[in-house]
């Protein structure tokens, strides 16, 4: 079986059964990366650890393990979205309908993420890294401000994270470009979520907060963060060690 048959069915495989139209469209044009990607890599080998659950060692010097960095932080959020909605109290702490509908599109969006990774990783033959997710006690899933100001810490970090590690794809112009295509939907869930945090202000589109970043509120510039930064902030939410080399 080829590459890009591989990517096609065990991606297609994972689109839920009686997923809507648009569900099963936006994870066909995620696919097309996929193939992409497939169709035009031999293999990069994965240096580090992670397969088994150890320590993850992601070396940015090989496109496949930014693949695996992005895998990564996708991964977190998928999870932290799934297991909000899915929570007893979601109805609850979201009274608004268009609230918990928002939620549960941030979710569909981020394994969609998620699942494009894998499989172009897969394809790729790379291995994914084993991660398990854990939560401070700080972090109430069932509460709407813990919730969101959650949500917030990884919006703005997936795009800081997104725009820190462009740099390391330049050699792959097609996976830049895909980048690209996600971060800006990561954005748009970082404006949404400010804007629930602070409704009706300037704060979904104020990025001044983040200027430790790099961002620049004056020249609209967002923030971007390298991935020793990035890993750092993403630790707490992460059982398993990260470690970047090659940045």
């Amino acid at each position: 079986m080829s590459k890009v048959e591989r990517v096609l069915t065990g991606a297609l495989a994972r689109v839920p059964a009686g997923a809507s139209r648009r569900e099963f469209l936006r994870l066909a044009g995620l696919l097309g990366g996929a193939v992409a990607f497939a169709a035009c890599d031999d293999g990069d080998e994965i240096t580090g650890g992670g397969e088994t659950g150890g320590p993850v060692t992601l070396n940015f010097a090989q496109p496949l393990d930014v693949l695996r960095y992005a895998f990564a932080l996708e991964a977190l959020e998928a999870d932290f979205y799934t297991r909000v909605v899915a929570n007893a109290a979601f109805a609850t702490a979201f009274a608004s309908a268009a609230e918990r509908q928002l939620l549960t599109d941030v979710r569909d969006h981020e394994i969609a993420h998620r699942e494009f990774f894998r499989a172009a990783i897969t394809a790729a033959g790379g291995t994914l890294p084993t991660l398990t997710t854990r939560y401070p006690s700080t972090v109430n899933l069932g509460d709407r401000g813990s919730v969101l100001a959650t949500a917030r810490t990884f919006e703005d970090l997936g795009v800081a994270a997104y725009n820190g590690a462009g740099r390391y794809l330049v050699s792959r112009p097609e996976l830049l470009t895909l980048a690209g295509k996600i971060v800006s939907v990561e954005a748009r869930h970082a404006s949404a979520i400010r804007d629930l945090l602070a409704p009706n202000t300037d704060r979904f589109a104020n990025v001044s907060d983040l200027a430790a970043l790099g961002a620049n509120e004056a020249l609209g510039l967002d923030a971007k963060a390298t991935p020793t930064q990035v890993l750092a902030a993403a630790q707490p939410f992460i059982a398993q060690s990260l470690t970047a080399t090659g940045v």
